[in-house]
């Protein structure tokens, strides 16, 4: 397994980063390479990706979802396997600092390249980034709330 972490900081309160990363059928707008999911249970998401022409499908379980603290996740069946969590950080009253913890599983050569050249880091730093521009232009307003707990 390979592990990447990374985090940012958003200009908005922490409620508010934490309510959006929630709305994961919204993060094909933040995310390159995600075209859809389906949140189809509390605990139950399913992704379909499409990465250098590369089509997946999979499904990933929430195993801990504390409101503005954290969201963890973990594939449990399909073409990818990965486990990760999303933590927030109150930095002030309008300042919050996203951290993402993500471990995968390279398939095949091209994945085992691209992971020993770093392509999944870069991905991931810019689906961040993208995620500040999405929520911040947004002037702070969230597309939606999930408030429950897993």
């Amino acid at each position: 397994m390979s592990q990447v972490e990374e985090s940012i900081e958003v200009n908005v309160p922490v409620r508010t980063a934490y309510n959006q990363w929630t709305q994961f059928e919204s993060f094909p707008r933040f995310m390159e390479g995600v075209q859809r999911i389906e949140q189809r249970t509390d605990k139950l998401t399913h992704w379909v990706t499409k990465i250098d022409g590369v089509e997946r499908e999979f499904d990933a379980a929430i195993t801990e979802q504390i409101p503005d603290e954290r969201v963890a996740w973990t594939t449990v069946e399909g073409q990818a396997k990965q486990a990760g969590v999303v933590t927030f950080h109150r930095l002030d009253d309008t300042r919050t600092k996203v951290m993402l913890q993500l471990k995968y599983d390279p398939e095949g050569l091209a994945e085992t390249v691209g992971d020993k050249l770093g392509l999944v880091k870069r991905q991931v730093t810019g689906d961040l980034g993208r995620f500040k521009q999405f929520i911040e232009e947004r002037g702070g307003v969230e597309t939606g709330a999930w408030r429950g707990e897993v």
